[in-house]
């Protein structure tokens, strides 16, 4: 049985949770409150340039069952976590001081501009004592590559990948990863996109308008961006009575919400599809 449940959207949700977009022309609007952030413990450090690490709640728990699951505990090790402002500038202003305009420019993000001051951004490294903070060592083979396989379905991305740097203003980094959840993560992957590309593309999904839905798993999941002015906005939903609605803010117009239908059929991954409602005879593949 559907119910219809009534969700009002705030213009401050905009700018907050795992699918905002943080970038030289959307920087960050908001700092994440402490009370969202956990110790970094159970997890190595390769690094020991932040006296405090800490992540963002769910962020730190997905990292650390994806490091189970690629058994990549002892090899891979935690650089950096969530940074302030105040820690970003120093880095910035160091890494100036040493390597210039163009080395920072590719490599180092101006503060407010971050993705380490959301929380919700990682760089990981091959444990070692002579590790780069700003640079470290990730390599392409073994329990690394094993990482960077399964990050998806634990809800990371690579953030900054080879070929997107027209888009993201950053050169490639192989070790900064960033959560975004599921079943974004998977989506991206599958069809290469970066965050920039990801954002534009669920905006052509409208509460009246086509719905993207996904099956993964146990879950048919239906998603589509709500643009939310200075008044903010409200919409109606149908789901399921108990069923799990995620909202999140995109940082740039609106906020992307994320319903996860229970699937009474066989499971399974699979690509993208669209449509106006949940018969599936309306969906149509994403090409």
């Amino acid at each position: 049985m559907m119910v219809k449940r009534a969700i009002r959207l705030q213009p401050k949700m905009v700018h907050r949770g795992p699918l905002v977009l943080v970038n030289r022309e959307h920087p960050l609007q908001h700092a994440i409150h402490s009370s969202y952030l956990a110790s970094v413990e159970g997890v190595a450090r390769a690094s020991t340039e932040e006296a405090c690490m800490r992540l963002e709640r769910t962020c730190l728990r997905q990292l650390k069952a994806l490091l189970a699951a690629c058994g990549g505990a002892e090899a891979i090790g935690i650089v950096s976590g969530y940074r302030t402002r105040m820690e970003q500038q120093r880095i910035y202003d160091r890494s100036y001081a040493a390597n210039g305009p163009i080395f920072t420019a590719s490599y180092v993000a101006r503060p407010g501009e971050s993705e380490h001051q959301t929380g919700l951004a990682v760089d990981v490294g091959e444990m070692d004592a002579g590790v780069d903070y700003i640079c470290p060592s990730f390599p392409e083979d073994g329990v690394f590559a094993e990482f960077r396989r399964r990050a998806a379905e634990f809800g990371f991305i690579q953030r900054y990948r080879e070929g997107k740097e027209h888009l993201t203003h950053i050169a490639c980094e192989p070790w900064h990863f960033r959560y975004i959840g599921v079943p974004h993560a998977i989506i991206m992957d599958q069809y290469g996109m970066c965050l920039e590309e990801y954002t534009e593309y669920m905006r052509q999904f409208r509460p009246d308008g086509p719905h993207l839905f996904k099956k993964y798993k146990d879950h048919l999941i239906e998603m589509f961006t709500v643009e939310v002015g200075e008044e903010g906005a409200e919409i109606a939903v149908r789901t399921e009575p108990g069923a799990k609605v995620e909202i999140s803010g995109n940082n740039v117009n609106g906020c992307v919400v994320t319903i996860y239908h229970e699937c009474k059929g066989p499971g399974g991954a699979s690509g993208p599809e669209h449509g106006t409602g949940l018969g599936f005879g309306k969906e149509q593949a994403v090409r």
